[in-house]
């Protein structure tokens, strides 16, 4: 199974949909894919899609995905990442009214030139990175948490 995610922003992401669409279409996709489709009303008999789930339910689909293509949300990508699953990122962009600004871009940047992600920046691309998924190993996500808790610490102890 391969899960969607677009997040639960106001605005839709159909760039990425329609592209996970063709694919289908294609043939590239084969296996079931169910969207967390949020505010997007993209709508095809291809795809299984739930405007939004409970934590609980979410973290099921991520945990049972082979695959997990999403926004570029930092939640969505740690989600994939911390259940070890190979994520493709495709930025919500601002001159496409996805968003407000272009920081998801430069979230998916970062995560992929450290290891952890494949980027599509073109979701028209979705092929190369679904053939990249299936050689892709990303790196193991290491939490930076407790070393950000005894900065702070430090901090509040030296001041």
């Amino acid at each position: 199974m391969i899960f969607v995610t677009v997040g639960t922003q106001d605005v839709p992401f159909d760039r990425l949909l329609k592209a996970v669409e063709k694919q289908i279409k294609n043939g590239n996709i084969k296996e079931e894919v169910i969207v967390q489709c949020g505010k997007t009303k993209f709508k095809s008999k291809n795809m299984k899609f739930i405007n939004f789930l409970e934590l609980e339910e979410f973290n099921k689909l991520i945990k049972k995905a082979n695959l997990i293509i999403c926004h570029g949300g930092v939640g969505s990508i740690l989600d994939g990442l911390k259940n070890n699953k190979v994520v493709i990122a495709c930025p919500r962009l601002a001159k496409y009214k996805e968003h407000n600004n272009d920081h998801q871009l430069e979230i998916i940047n970062k995560f992929s030139n450290d290891g952890y992600i494949i980027p599509l920046k073109d979701p028209n691309k979705l092929d190369i990175a679904l053939e990249q998924a299936l050689i892709f190993r990303p790196k193991k996500y290491k939490s930076n948490t407790n070393n950000m808790i005894k900065i702070i610490e430090d901090f509040i102890d030296n001041n």
